[in-house]
């Protein structure tokens, strides 16, 4: 997988701006590394592991389901090496779009002589020709809507299977959900794998200083909230709660992308701030209904790491605690970028209004412009004032230069 950003100049072998420049065919290469062991048998069990899933068990099927075994997954400490592998799956997968998708537009200039369908690519170059903070966040949206688009269907497939959406009893009963289906394993794998990939993304990007602590703490809460449902086999809940968070943010990014390309463009803003808000509220009662009636009331509610029930009262004030904290910290973000929008909203409609009314001030009407303008009367109406009083002393003058020259006669 060649995906190279060309340059004039060659920078030297393993510096920082060659692993910049070709990170994905340096991780390419370590990727095809593992998929190359699967073909020698003495490599293959370890590549294996990288690979596939692993700890799946065979159970035989119930009379409801048509085949005659079925294989379900549980986590282990392997899940780390499948985890690494997905993440330079997922590294290659980000530079793929953003050479191929979001960095096409400045491209176009190549293109300016194809011009068959009647569009103007050098007007699509100059109009996406952004500031570099703006270029980071049409990156940094281009790539989430993707992988929460992808993230979405993928996630309501699996809810929509496995009846999760018709029955909401099933967020807590049968808990603790140690053994989960092939879809749902591999879902949080790929989860957990991207949101590791954005680390060394913030490097290959070349992240501003000032925004990798904000970076930081937007991927740590991802990794603890997934982590957190997958380890204490929330996986139920976590899914649900994946899918309605991911469907807003989607929007969200979605949205920036069109006001980017067009600013006037507020309404995919307005209706991400209702479903934003309702999210939260969802994401509260569903987290309150769990934690506080279903696994409040079972039976078993005894800590047992072999079993892996964590159904006791501090993981489950514990657990609510952070998501409640979480949802706060969501709102308090939210509020401040609205009132943020709302000032340079009310900053720029004065400006407006007061450019209006100095153009409207120095437009002149037809008939000041040939009566002239604060009730003087210009050359093609009556004389002012002073125009009879200077018409005067040129014609006294007249008269007295006729008079001398009659006297010298």
């Amino acid at each position: 997988m060649a995906i190279r950003k060309k340059s004039n100049k060659n920078p030297p072998v393993l510096s920082h701006e060659f692993i910049v420049q070709n990170h994905a065919d340096i991780v390419s290469c370590m990727a095809m590394i593992f998929l190359l062991g699967l073909m020698f048998e003495i490599t293959a069990k370890a590549a294996v592991i990288f690979v596939t899933l692993q700890y799946n068990v065979t159970i035989p099927a119930t009379e409801e389901q048509s085949a005659e075994t079925i294989s379900l997954y549980y986590y282990g400490i392997k899940d780390l090496a499948t985890i690494f592998f997905y993440m330079l799956v997922a590294i290659i997968i980000h530079a793929i779009i953003q050479e191929y998708v979001l960095d096409l537009p400045n491209k176009c200039e190549v293109l300016q002589h194809i011009n068959n369908s009647g569009l103007s690519f050098q007007k699509i170059n100059r109009k996406m020709h952004f500031s570099k903070t703006k270029h980071s966040k049409f990156n940094e949206s281009g790539q989430l809507s993707a992988f929460y688009l992808f993230s979405c269907v993928w996630g309501t497939s699996i809810l929509v299977s496995e009846n999760y959406i018709s029955d909401p009893t099933s967020l807590w009963r049968d808990y603790p959900h140690t053994l989960i289906p092939f879809q749902m394993k591999f879902f949080y794998i790929l989860q957990l794998a991207y949101w590791f990939h954005a680390f060394p993304e913030l490097y290959f990007q070349k992240t501003k200083k000032e925004d990798i602590f904000r970076q930081i703490v937007y991927i740590g809460l991802y990794l603890f909230h997934i982590a957190g449902a997958y380890l204490l086999n929330l996986t139920h809940l976590g899914l649900v709660l994946l899918v309605l968070h991911y469907f807003v943010e989607f929007l969200f990014h979605i949205s920036r992308l069109f006001y980017f390309s067009d600013e006037k463009y507020q309404k995919g803003f307005s209706l991400w701030a209702v479903l934003f808000v309702l999210g939260r509220l969802l994401t509260l009662i569903l987290s309150v209904l769990t934690f506080g009636f279903g696994l409040a009331r079972a039976e078993d509610q005894q800590l047992n790491f072999s079993t892996g029930n964590f159904n006791i009262l501090a993981v489950r004030i514990s657990v609510l605690a952070s998501i409640c904290m979480t949802q706060a910290f969501m709102m308090w973000k939210f509020i401040n970028f609205q009132l943020r929008r709302w000032r340079e909203h009310s900053s720029s409609q004065p400006q407006s209004v007061k450019k209006k009314f100095v153009s409207a001030k120095g437009k002149t009407s037809r008939k000041e412009r040939e009566n002239g303008i604060n009730g003087t009367v210009t050359s093609n109406g009556a004389d002012s004032p002073r125009s009879r009083k200077d018409k005067s002393s040129i014609d006294i003058a007249k008269c007295m230069g006729e008079i001398t020259g009659k006297e010298r006669k």
